[in-house]
């Protein structure tokens, strides 16, 4: 068992500087929890509070239902993974995953047994007898992962491990570390990231913190499809969703509003007539609109197109539109730049926010 509880955690430096406050959050055995967020929210922080290398200044962090506030955090049970490899140059990939074994007093056969088994897992078993310099930044990574790996803790941590990796290793590194997933079940995961398509892809629920708090948890698809605010909607996908502002005029099962640049707006999220007049922001995610020569959404002259091959994004330059208006259509679209282009989407894809709060009701 690997379960973790934060009630009403908070950080503060010099008992005024206020970093986290009131965080509330239940972590299953066997979860990979992402925690995401812009700088500066507190995300490294709290990793650090629960592997007990920076004081808990409020509230109660429990493991397996042992509080943990004072335990040193060696007797914690939990490894860390940090983004900097911190491997010793002069000792072997066997002797870098060994050595807290080592230090532990631990049997010859035991260790062997403990290094070869998390060689195994992650593929190191080649690279065994040699030096970190001969290894690539991906492998000296795999090395990190793997000395967490052989003390066989109860959690592991991740503290941004593939910042320092170039795109396409990161993209081989994060499969290997979804691979590690599924070869322990039974081990609780938290990994810290500002990479979206780390957090999406590897996450059973995603964390996102601001403002000294949660914003929301959930699933990566429940933070993509059921944003809760209009914080999480704009910081979960990329790009980002486009929020454009209006009025509630017609109410019931779908909702129709009214945009401040003369578009029409009909959601599927339902409201009520006490709903009507309400000012409103609606959302929709680039990827969710689509041309249309009838009633429009938005209508917009194209200023930059990017074609990217799979898709084209454009961005728009019109009177009255929030800036930072963007749309990705499917495929090469030639010939758009400087156009003007109308756009509509499903009222599924509609979503409407009050004083940035999502309307959407619970089901």
């Amino acid at each position: 068992m690997a379960n973790l509880k934060l009630t009403g955690v908070d950080k503060t430096y010099g008992g005024s500087v206020s970093v986290l406050k009131d965080i509330n959050l239940d972590i299953d055995t066997g979860e990979l929890i992402v925690f995401v967020g812009p700088s500066g929210c507190g995300k490294s922080t709290l990793l650090r509070m629960i592997a007990g290398l920076e004081q808990i200044t409020g509230g109660e962090l429990q493991i397996d239902g042992q509080v943990m506030n004072d335990v040193p955090p060696a007797q914690r049970g939990i490894a860390m993974v940090f983004q900097s490899y911190a491997l010793y140059p002069h000792m072997t990939v066997r002797e870098n995953m060994s050595f807290a074994l080592r230090l532990a007093k631990k049997s010859q056969a035991e260790i062997d047994e403990a290094v070869d088994k998390a060689a195994k897992v992650l593929q190191l078993d080649p690279y065994l007898d040699r030096l970190p310099k001969a290894l690539s930044g991906g492998q000296r990574q795999r090395v990190a992962i793997g000395r967490s790996i052989v003390r066989d803790p109860k959690v592991y941590l991740f503290d941004e491990p593939l910042s320092n990796l170039d795109a396409a290793l990161r993209v081989a590194t994060r499969i290997e570390i979804a691979r590690l997933k599924e070869a322990m079940p039974d081990r609780t995961m938290i990994y810290v990231t500002h990479d979206q398509v780390e957090a999406m892809t590897l996450a059973s629920r995603i964390v996102v913190l601001a403002n000294k708090g949660i914003a929301q948890v959930g699933s990566p698809l429940e933070l993509y499809e059921r944003p809760e605010n209009e914080f999480v909607a704009q910081f979960i996908g990329s790009p980002s969703m486009n929020l454009l502002p209006g009025k509630i005029t017609g109410t019931g099962e779908t909702t129709t509003v009214e945009l401040a640049d003369g578009g029409v707006a009909v959601s599927a999220i339902p409201t009520t007539e006490g709903d009507k007049g309400k000012t409103v922001n609606i959302g929709v995610r680039p990827e969710d609109f689509a041309p249309t020569e009838g009633q429009h959404i938005f209508s917009g002259k194209v200023d930059i197109t990017e074609a990217l091959g799979e898709v084209t994004l454009l961005y728009f330059d019109a009177d009255g539109a929030e800036p930072g208006m963007i749309a990705k259509l499917p495929g090469i679209q030639k010939g758009l730049r400087g156009e003007t282009v109308k756009l509509t989407a499903d009222p599924d894809k509609v979503h409407l926010f009050h004083d940035g709060h999502s309307m959407r009701r619970a089901n």
